[in-house]
C-alpha cells in the first residue's frame, strides 16, 4: 500500500515539523516527501495552469463561485490559523471538496489526481491521509466548534435557516476504531458495535443543518444537547418575535433536559413522552370534557403537567387521542415546555421533525455515515469540513434544474461533480473552464458565464486567493 501511495503521489506534507520529527516520520511510514514552502506551491500550481489540464473531475469547479459568496477561505484561514500562502488552509480545502464528491475509501482518493482535483485545492498534489491526519490532530474541537458557528452566521444571513421550527436528533455512525467505547445496537437487526455518536441541529422548514455536535459512545443525549443548543444560540441569536420551537425524539424526555431548555435556553421544547404503562393510564384517566375533538378519530387534549424529578415546571401535557369509540381508542403524549396552539404543533410542526431523517439519507455520504476513529479533534474537524461542502453545495444546487437538484450526495457526486468532461486553462487573469458535456448548458451559462461579471454585481470579490488572485470564468460547448 506504501509503495501505491508513492506511485499515484499521494503525498505527505510536511511543513513547520522539526528537523528530527520529519526524520522520525520518513523512517516510521516511508512516505515520500513533497516540499510544501509557499514558493514551490506557488510555482507548481502556477505551472499546472499553464500546462493545462483535461479530466472528469472539472465540476468541482463550480463550487469555487460558491465558496467565494460564502467565504470559505476565510473561515478556513481562520481555522487553521495560518495564512494563505501556507499549505494547512489548502489541505482543509481538499478535505471540503473530497466531502463534496463523497470520497471515503483509499482506492477514491488514488483517482483523484490529474484530473483538476488538486488545482481546485489550490495544490499541485493530493495530500496522503497522513498528512491530513497531522494536520487534524493539531486543532481542538473548540476551534471546529467555532468554524461551525461562523459559518452558521453566515448562512443565516444568506437566509438558509428560518430559525422557527428546529429538530434535534442523534445520528450514530459505525466506527471500526480499535479502541475500547460502548457499542450501541444501531437497529433490531444488528448486533451491538462501536459508534460516534453525532448531534444534529436542523432547520426543518428549510432543511438544512445549523450546527451538530459529536461526543463519544458513552455520553447520553441529556449531556450532549445543552451544548448543541447553546451553537444554536449563538448562530441563530433568537430575540425577536416568537421563540423557536425544538422538536426532538423521545430520548429527550428526561427532567434534566427539560428544565435546562425551558430556563436557559430562548426555545421552547415539544418532545414525546414514553409509552409507559404509568403514562398510558394517566392518559385514560383524563376526565372527557379536557378532550377537545378536532375531526373525526382526533381529540386532544392540554393540561398542566409536573414531570417527576423535575425542579421546575408545571409544563404543558398535550394527549392526543385517536379512535371514535372507547374501545378503539388509543393515546400518544407530548410534553411542551410553553403554551402553545397544540392542532397546529402536533398536525403540521411535529411531522416535519422527521425531515431530519431525510437529510441524513440525501447527505450523510458526504461524511457522516462512516467513522474511522475516535479521536474527537480528528472526526470534528473532518465532519465540520463535510459541513462546509454541504453549504458550498446547496448554494449551487439552487442554481441547477431538476432533476440534479434534488439528488442525494452520492448521487450528485458521481453523476454531475464527477461526471462533467472539461479543460482548465489561464486567458490573461483568469482561469477559464469549460464544460463538454455539461447537462442543460443554457441554464448553466446563465449563472456561471461571465462569472467576474456576477460576482462584481453581488458584492463579491471574483480573484480567487487560494489560486493567486485569479478570476473564474466558465465555457460551455
Amino acid at each position: 500500500m506504501r509503495n501505491l501511495a508513492c506511485k499515484k503521489k499521494l503525498y505527505d506534507f510536511l511543513p513547520h515539523w522539526e528537523p528530527q520529527e520529519i526524520q522520525t516520520c520518513r523512517t516510521r511510514e516511508r512516505y515520500e516527501l513533497e516540499p510544501c514552502d509557499p514558493g514551490t506551491i506557488e510555482r507548481n500550481v502556477r505551472q499546472l495552469l499553464a500546462d493545462k489540464v483535461s479530466g472528469n473531475l472539472v465540476g468541482l469547479w463550480l463550487l469555487i463561485p460558491e465558496h467565494l459568496r460564502l467565504g470559505t477561505w476565510d473561515l478556513l484561514l481562520g481555522w487553521s490559523r495560518r495564512s494563505g500562502q501556507y499549505v494547512e488552509p489548502r489541505l482543509a480545502l481538499q478535505l471540503v471538496h473530497e466531502a463534496a464528491v463523497c470520497v471515503t475509501r483509499l482506492r477514491d482518493r488514488r483517482a483523484l489526481s490529474q484530473k483538476g482535483f488538486e488545482l481546485a485545492n489550490g495544490l499541485h498534489v493530493v495530500a496522503s491521509d497522513v498528512a491530513v491526519h497531522y494536520l487534524l490532530n493539531a486543532h481542538t474541537v473548540a476551534e471546529a466548534q467555532a468554524l461551525q458557528i461562523a459559518l452558521g452566521k453566515i448562512r443565516s444571513t444568506f437566509g438558509h435557516f428560518k430559525g422557527r421550527l428546529l429538530a434535534a436528533d442523534p445520528h450514530r455512525i459505525r466506527s471500526y476504531s480499535k479502541r475500547q467505547a460502548r457499542r450501541h445496537q444501531l437497529s433490531p437487526a444488528t448486533k451491538p458495535a462501536k459508534c460516534a455518536q453525532t448531534f444534529f441541529l436542523l432547520d426543518t422548514e428549510t432543511h438544512q443543518p445549523i450546527c451538530f455536535t459529536l461526543s463519544s459512545s458513552s455520553q447520553s443525549v441529556t449531556q450532549a444537547t445543552p451544548e448543541l443548543l447553546r451553537m444554536g444560540q449563538e448562530i441563530l441569536r433568537p430575540t425577536d418575535g416568537p421563540p423557536p420551537l425544538v422538536m426532538a425524539d423521545s430520548q429527550h424526555y428526561a427532567a434534566e433536559l427539560i428544565d435546562y431548555v425551558a430556563h436557559q435556553t430562548p426555545f421552547e421544547l415539544l418532545v414525546p413522552m414514553p409509552n409507559q404503562e404509568k403514562l398510558i393510564r394517566q392518559w385514560k384517566a383524563i376526565p372527557e370534557e379536557k378532550f377537545v375533538h378536532r375531526w373525526a378519530g382526533l381529540s386532544i387534549a392540554k393540561t398542566l403537567y409536573h414531570p417527576v424529578h423535575t425542579e421546575r415546571g408545571p409544563y404543558y401535557q398535550v394527549v392526543q387521542r385517536c379512535g371514535e369509540k372507547p374501545d378503539q381508542y388509543h393515546y400518544k403524549g407530548f410534553l411542551a415546555t410553553a403554551d402553545r396552539d397544540e392542532l397546529k404543533d402536533l398536525t403540521e410542526n411535529f411531522p416535519d421533525r422527521w425531515h431530519v431523517e431525510e437529510f441524513f439519507n440525501i447527505h450523510q455520504p458526504l461524511g457522516w455515515n462512516r467513522a474511522g476513529t475516535l479521536n474527537l479533534n480528528i472526526r470534528y474537524g473532518q465532519m465540520s469540513m463535510a459541513l462546509l461542502a454541504q453549504a458550498a453545495l446547496f448554494q449551487l444546487r439552487q442554481k441547477l434544474p431538476q432533476p440534479q437538484a434534488n439528488w442525494s450526495a452520492k448521487a450528485f457526486a458521481r453523476d454531475f461533480l464527477k461526471a462533467l468532461e472539461g479543460d482548465i486553462r489561464v486567458v490573461r487573469d483568469t482561469i477559464v473552464v469549460t464544460y463538454y458535456n455539461a447537462p442543460n448548458p443554457q441554464h448553466l451559462a446563465s449563472h456561471y458565464q461571465n462569472l467576474p461579471e456576477k460576482l462584481c454585481k453581488e458584492g463579491v470579490d471574483p480573484r480567487i486567493p487560494w489560486l493567486y488572485n485569479f478570476k473564474l470564468d466558465f465555457r460551455f460547448k
